[in-house]
């Protein structure tokens, strides 16, 4: 049985040597990004996110990865992030919150740190936390009618939209110029003092996520309440940045 490495700095010579033996000179560099790259990470729980960076040569043959892809798959690796630094360039306008959370949360496995000098224009940036805010609003009000209102199914909308906010909460303090955080709850907790949310709310739906808390259904019901209420209450915040 594979085993799903205890520190994801424990495969790196390995996966490197792998990719560096499949695409050679058109393999521009190997960056471990996401929750396995601090605290966050959870052995077994969590997956492990590489980004392989190659040249516009080695992008159009991604073909001769697919056995390795699917072999670290067994070991908690998820389908690397592949991109070109060509494409990097020319859709920052497009991902710019994608590419804060890159340069933010990543660590140098093999090559060239192309995510270091990258610069995000302010309004692109404050665009795409209004579009992705307002979109989850929207998702969230029609997960609460589809659930109908049962806990387990709360719970789990919940599990999978939480995690999304502390990628938007990054972007929302580089536009007020404030420090970010490496962790998802010191993230979470400035994005509240700055924007005065719940902060007590926010630490309950982690807690969910994390399943260190399983509320019955009226618990849930209120606390799903609340939370549609300050996404909504945070909209028209991000809504206000852009006059």
């Amino acid at each position: 049985m594979a085993r799903i490495p205890s520190n994801p700095k424990e495969i790196f010579p390995e996966i490197t040597e792998e990719y560096k033996g499949i695409f050679g000179d058109d393999l521009v560099s190997i960056i471990l990004y996401g929750s396995a790259t601090g605290k966050d990470y959870r052995p077994g729980k969590s997956d492990i996110n590489f980004m392989i960076v190659l040249s516009e040569t080695g992008i159009g043959e991604i073909h001769k990865a697919v056995g390795t892809v699917e072999k670290w798959k067994k070991r908690r690796v998820a389908t690397p992030l592949f991109l070109s630094k060509f494409y990097i360039e020319t859709s920052m306008d497009v991902f710019p919150i994608e590419y804060l959370n890159f340069q933010g949360n990543h660590v140098m496995v093999y090559g060239e740190d192309v995510l270091k000098d990258l610069s995000f224009d302010r309004e692109f940036l404050r665009l795409q936390c209004e579009r992705e805010i307002k979109g989850k609003l929207l998702v969230l009000r029609e997960a609460y009618l589809d659930s109908a209102g049962k806990g387990k199914a709360l719970r789990e909308v919940i599990r999978q939209s939480v995690g999304t906010f502390a990628a938007i909460f990054r972007a929302l303090l580089f536009l007020k110029e404030k420090d970010c955080p490496s962790e998802t709850r010191e993230i979470v907790k400035a994005t509240c003092v700055v924007f005065d949310l719940n902060l007590s709310l926010f630490e309950k739906l982690l807690d969910i996520k994390e399943e260190k808390a399983k509320p019955g259904d009226e618990t849930m019901q209120e606390i799903y309440a609340d939370y549609l209420r300050e996404v909504r209450m945070l909209s028209k915040q991000i809504d206000a940045i852009g006059g």
